[in-house]
């Protein structure tokens, strides 16, 4: 009997990746068409979709005509193009999934089991990450799960007046890290996967059932500023010489 080489994934259900990629971004203008490593934004995401050979669909969710030709020249799908008020700056993007499984399964006959969020505004993610994500997915009793990344413990958010109070009161009294349970946030590589009937019932992409899957803190940067695209295009570019450099520390 053969037997799969390390990491190999055999799939026998539908799994669908999608690429949300709404135009109007502020931060930085036209992000997901902007060149970044010498290739579109989101050009890096369809990529990884493919190159994980875990979909057997890989769509584009966009309102903008532009985004969605290159979305298709770079091989993904574009079926429908999102409705204007879900392309608004307080729409929800789990609106828009939800109308876009539905919008499949009406007109296409096709429901995934399973389907994958993969923003554009993470290209430090690796393909590895999404397969690491696919196998906890499979996993009995696993409905969902999204990456995090560790962060300091001591979590502060500011009132109106300024002044800063602790949101997690958890051995307040101490100043040393040590002393806390570790703390995590949603990272940049915002990899969401999840059963599709578990997202339908719910309309959530993150519930008291979902699974945090960890991964490092320096591909852990979502593109929201100037700052985190540069940062992010330097790490980018530096990937592998900062892999050896962390191997040299072990």
């Amino acid at each position: 009997m053969a037997v799969a080489p390390p990491g190999f994934i055999i799939m026998k259900k539908k799994n669908l990746a999608i690429i949300p990629a709404r135009s109007g971004s502020k931060g930085i203008p036209n992000k997901n068409i902007r060149i970044f490593a010498g290739k579109p934004l989101i050009w890096h995401a369809i990529q990884q979709a493919h190159k994980s050979n875990l979909f057997d669909k890989v769509i584009v969710d966009t309102n903008d005509q532009a985004i969605a030709d290159l979305a298709v020249k770079s091989g993904a799908e574009v079926p429908f193009l999102r409705p204007v008020h879900l392309a608004t700056d307080t729409a929800k993007i789990a609106d828009s999934i939800e109308l876009l499984l539905n919008r499949l399964k009406k007109e296409f006959d096709y429901k995934p089991d399973t389907f994958c969020l993969l923003q554009t505004t993470s290209p430090l993610r690796e393909v590895d990450d999404i397969k690491m994500c696919y196998r906890e997915i499979i996993k009995p009793g696993v409905k969902s799960l999204c990456t995090i990344c560790e962060t300091h413990p001591r979590l502060y958010n500011r009132n109106s007046e300024g002044r800063i109070y602790l949101v997690n009161k958890q051995n307040s009294n101490s100043t040393n890290r040590q002393a806390w349970p570790r703390g995590y946030i949603e990272n940049g590589a915002m990899v969401y996967m999840l059963k599709t009937d578990f997202f339908l019932k719910h309309k959530k992409f993150v519930t008291k059932d979902t699974i945090g899957v960890i991964m490092p803190r320096w591909r852990s940067i979502d593109l929201d500023h100037i700052e985190d695209w540069i940062l992010a295009e330097t790490l980018y570019k530096n990937r592998n010489k900062i892999k050896q450099r962390f191997k040299s520390f072990k």
